[in-house]
């Protein structure tokens, strides 16, 4: 019995099939490679070379993963699988239910045909978006506010930009999403929900990168809203965040949602109490979820602080020490390597098409991928710890810095270090436990 297998593959919107894949023991595959650029019919000399090969000696089954592959057009493809009906080939579609066998040539093959020229439709229409990816044009669909579409590109919005920039400037010092959220429709009467803020804040066009519907990203095209610095700085924030209770990162007070109780493991709320007539204000931390029996109690506010300032600025030096930076550097480096390795090779591909060794399609296609990869790669370098990390350490180690910090700027700075703080009270005394991010 022989067994013979064909594919045709459009490069931009997909890879060809490995040998293994087609779940049978194969004796020869056929492959047809699409231009990446080309818009008319395809070739197929080799789907060409099967039929002629077939007419000596026919095989026995042809596995196809589609039958579109066979031809650009229902009436190619129909004569295609006509002539090997002739010569007695059976056909077998992996990705279709469709066998020979099971859809002579009639009424029910002509059904499955019709289906084929509308997903052929639809295939078009993705090859000429694949086709804008090559050039980095900007994807289909509503531009992101803050931009409006230039020539190939976004560009800035002169009127809007100002307003996206103020809601990441915002959100930098103070870290909380709600707050930039309500920050700006008190500002600017721009109304947004906290899900599009999210959106925002991670939306790769505001850092200057163009990212497409199949999760890949093209870096540096265009003029961006934020650095590289402070889109750093944001996914640093939106992790941390992103460990806390819910709605706490908008809370007044620095400690919100960073102290638990070591004895029931519960999370410490910020709760105020005042007295009748009185403009003074007492804070403690509280359990609301205690299954203790007599439940937890509260615990004031400015001591828990206290002692919180005098463990940070005695532990995270220490802590900071203890890590490993020439292997976080040695990361750097390789990742910082790889990314000038990919961008050599970038370079060099105009030298490669005056010569004649690359053609433009294929060319394009190659510096697609190669960006692509640098992406990627930068974004790995992104998520990172800063590398000042022991200078900082130092200079928030002395008690003053913290003392001199109003309760929002003190709570940024806690949270950039601290991931939990356990708290206990024995015999009256309380005993405090900061757990560092690394």
């Amino acid at each position: 019995m022989k067994i013979i297998a064909y594919s045709y593959t459009n490069p931009l919107l997909e890879s060809a099939p490995d040998q293994a894949d087609w779940g049978w023991e194969v004796d020869r595959v056929y492959e047809d490679l699409g231009k990446p650029e080309s818009s008319g019919h395809a070739t197929r000399s080799q789907l060409q070379q099967l039929l002629t090969d077939c007419e000596t000696e026919p095989a026995d089954y042809l596995l196809i993963r589609r039958l579109e592959e066979l031809g650009d057009t229902v009436e190619e493809i129909s004569d295609r699988l006509h002539k090997l009906e002739v010569m007695g080939v059976a056909i077998i579609a992996t990705e279709q239910p469709y066998t020979s066998e099971n859809y002579p040539l009639g009424a029910d093959l002509l059904n499955l045909l019709h289906a084929i020229q509308r997903q052929q439709r639809s295939r078009r229409i993705r090859q000429g978006h694949a086709r804008n990816r090559l050039e980095v044009a900007p994807p289909p669909g509503k531009v992101p506010y803050g931009y409006r579409r230039g020539k190939g590109k976004y560009t800035i919005d002169r009127s809007t930009s100002p307003v996206v920039k103020d809601f990441f400037e915002h959100f930098l010092l103070y870290g909380s999403l709600r707050g930039s959220v309500r920050y700006l429709a008190k500002k600017y009467g721009k109304k947004i929900s906290v899900t599009t803020g999210r959106r925002w804040l991670t939306n790769p066009v505001y850092r200057g990168n163009t990212a497409y519907q199949n999760g890949e990203i093209i870096s540096n095209t265009h003029i961006p809203i934020i650095s590289k610095e402070e889109a750093a700085q944001v996914d640093r924030l939106l992790r941390r965040n992103s460990r806390l209770p819910s709605r706490t990162a908008s809370a007044r007070r620095s400690l919100a949602g960073l102290v638990v109780c070591a004895e029931c493991q519960s999370h410490l709320t910020v709760t105020r109490v005042t007295q009748r007539n009185q403009d003074k204000e007492y804070l403690y931390l509280r359990s609301t979820s205690c299954p203790q029996r007599p439940k937890c109690k509260a615990i004031p506010y400015q001591e828990v602080l206290e002692h919180t300032i005098e463990t940070v600025c005695r532990d995270l030096p220490l802590a900071v020490a203890g890590m490993n930076f020439p292997q976080l550097d040695a990361v750097k480096n390789s990742l910082g390597q790889a990314i000038a390795r990919q961008q050599e090779i970038l370079a060099q591909l105009p030298a490669l098409i005056e010569t004649g060794i690359l053609d433009i399609e294929t060319a394009k296609l190659r510096a697609y991928k190669l960006r692509t990869e640098i992406s990627a790669l930068e974004a790995k370098l992104a998520t990172l710890p800063p590398v000042n990390l022991r200078s900082v350490a130092q200079a928030v180690s002395i008690p003053q810095f913290w003392l001199d910090l109003s309760e929002t700027e003190r709570r940024f700075y806690f949270r950039e270090f601290i991931r939990q703080i356990d708290i206990t009270l024995e015999n009256k005394e309380l005993k405090l436990r900061v757990i560092f991010i690394f």
